[in-house]
C-alpha cells in the first residue's frame, strides 16, 4: 500500500539508500512529497515519533498484487492478507488523502474475485484510485475492471491533481506481445504528452502503473518497451517519482529527478531477478510469509521538494506487539471488555456454532470483520490510544469493548 501525507516529521534518505534493493519485503509503502520528490518513510510500528507522517502534509498510500482467488500452497488465504494491509492503514495515527492499487486486484478476473476485493478495499475508509494488472484484464480487455474500479469501461488512463501535485495513472498490460515487456501504445502515449504540456516544471509528477517502466529484467519481462517515450515528457520535471507493482518485492532506482520504486504484494513474494528459474508465486515457511508482504506509505511536507517513502511489512506492528484474545461463544464476547497497550494484536475467536461478525460502532472504527464461521478468527493490531466499542452485525446484542492505553 502506498499513502501520500505532506507531514511535518520524517527522516530523509540519502541517494545511496535510495539505489538500495530491499527483496520481498513488505506490502505497501507510505510516501511523503517534500518539496515534489517523494521519500518513504516508516509506516507504523517501527517508526520513531521523529519518522512517522504527521498532520499538515500530503500523504497517501500504495497496495498492489493481491491476487484475491489465488488458492495455491504459497498463501491460499489472499483475501485475509490484504485485509491485514488495509487494518493497517486503518490504523495509521494520521489518515491517508487516499490509496493507489497498482494492479493485480484479482489473479484471474472473475466477477466474484472482483467483489471480495472491493469488499475488503472500500473497509480503507479513503478514497482509491486503481491501476491494472495483467490478472485483472482477462478475457475482455479489462472491461470488467475499468467500469468497476475507474467508473467506464472506457476509461482506463487516466490523471488527477491533489496536494499541488499531479497524478497520472497510465495502463502497461494490454496488448501484450509473446516474449515482450508491458506496453503503453501510441495512443496513451499521444494523451501522456498533452495531460503534461503546459504544466509548470516544478510540478510533483506520480506516476502510476502496474508493470515497471524501467527495467528490472528484461528476460522475465519486467520492463515497459516504450517506458522510455513517456519518460521523455517527464524529463522537464523537477519531480517525478514512479511508482509500479508486478514484481511482488521492493526495489528503487533514481535516475536523475526521477525515482522508480516498486512495491512488494500483499499476497506472496516472488524471487529476486535471476534467482530462479522463472518468475511466480514463491513459497516461503508460513510463519515468515507476512515478513515478505508489505504497504507503503508517501508523504509530501509542505514547503519542501522530498516526497518520502515508507515500506513495512505486514508483519513489523505484530513482530513489536504483544497479543490478546476475545473468546466468542453462548453467543458473548468473553472478557466483554479488554484493556491492552498501545500495538498489541487483538484477535477474536468464534467458538460458537453460528457465525458471527466484530464491526466497530464508531465511524472510524479499525473494526471490521468478514463473517467468522466456527473456528474461524479475525485479529486487528491496535495501534491508536482509545476507547474502542464493537458489535456483531449478525446479532446485535452481543456488545465488547477494547481499550487501547
Amino acid at each position: 500500500m502506498s499513502k501520500i501525507d505532506d507531514p511535518s516529521r520524517t527522516s530523509a534518505l540519502t541517494r545511496r539508500s535510495l539505489l538500495k534493493c530491499a527483496a520481498w519485503a513488505g506490502a505497501g509503502v507510505i510516501w511523503t512529497l517534500r518539496g515534489g520528490v517523494l521519500q518513504p518513510t516508516s509506516l507504523i510500528g517501527t517508526a520513531t515519533a521523529a519518522e512517522r507522517p504527521s498532520s499538515g502534509g500530503l500523504s497517501f498510500v500504495q497496495i498492489s498484487d493481491s491476487h484475491i482467488g489465488f488458492n495455491k500452497e504459497p498463501n491460499p488465504t489472499p483475501h485475509l492478507t490484504l485485509q491485514s494491509a488495509i487494518d493497517q492503514i486503518r490504523a495509521l495515527p494520521n489518515a491517508p488523502a487516499f490509496v493507489v492499487h497498482t494492479g493485480d486486484v484479482t489473479q484471474l478476473s472473475k466477477p466474484e474475485e472482483f467483489d471480495t476485493a472491493a469488499q475488503i478495499i472500500q473497509g480503507v475508509g479513503r478514497p482509491v484510485h486503481f491501476v491494472p494488472g495483467e490478472h485483472d484484464v482477462i478475457g475482455d480487455n479489462g472491461a470488467a475492471f475499468f467500469t468497476r474500479f475507474n467508473g467506464a469501461a472506457d476509461r482506463k488512463w487516466y490523471s488527477f491533481d491533489y496536494g499541488g501535485a499531479h497524478f497520472v495513472a497510465l495502463v502497461n498490460v494490454l496488448d501484450l506481445k509473446a516474449g515482450g515487456l508491458g506496453r503503453l501504445g501510441g495512443e496513451q502515449l499521444e494523451w501522456l504528452e498533452q495531460d503534461v504540456r503546459g504544466r509548470s516544471a516544478s510540478t510533483p509528477i506520480v506516476v502510476l502503473a502496474h508493470m515497471p517502466l524501467w527495467t528490472v529484467y528484461s528476460d522475465w519481462g519486467w520492463g515497459t518497451d516504450d517506458a522510455a517515450q513517456a519518460l521523455s515528457y517527464l524529463k522537464r520535471f523537477g519531480s517525478v517519482t514512479v511508482l509500479n507493482g508486478h514484481i511482488h518485492q521492493v526495489m528503487q532506482k533514481v535516475e536523475g529527478h526521477v525515482q522508480f520504486h516498486t512495491a512488494r504484494s500483499t499476497a506472496f513474494p516472488q524471487p529476486a531477478p535471476g534467482g530462479a528459474p522463472g518468475p511466480g508465486p514463491m513459497k516461503v515457511p508460513s510463519e515468515t510469509l507476512r515478513s515478505v508482504l508489505g504497504v507503503s506509505t508517501l508523504t509530501q511536507r509542505p514547503h519542501d521538494h522530498m516526497l518520502t517513502i515508507a515500506d513495512q511489512t505486514l508483519s513489523t506492528a505484530s513482530s513489536t506487539s504483544t497479543a490478546s484474545t476475545v473468546r466468542i461463544g453462548n453467543f458473548t464476547f468473553s472478557p466483554a471488555v479488554l484493556e491492552v497497550p498501545a500495538g498489541t494484536s487483538v484477535t477474536w475467536v468464534n467458538d460458537d456454532d453460528a457465525p458471527h461478525a466484530i464491526v466497530g460502532s464508531d465511524r472510524d472504527s479499525p473494526l471490521k470483520s468478514a463473517a467468522l464461521d466456527t473456528d474461524d478468527r479475525y485479529a486487528v493490531v491496535m495501534n491508536r490510544p482509545g476507547t474502542y466499542r464493537y458489535f456483531c452485525s449478525l446479532h446485535p446484542h452481543m456488545t465488547g469493548t477494547v481499550v487501547v492505553k
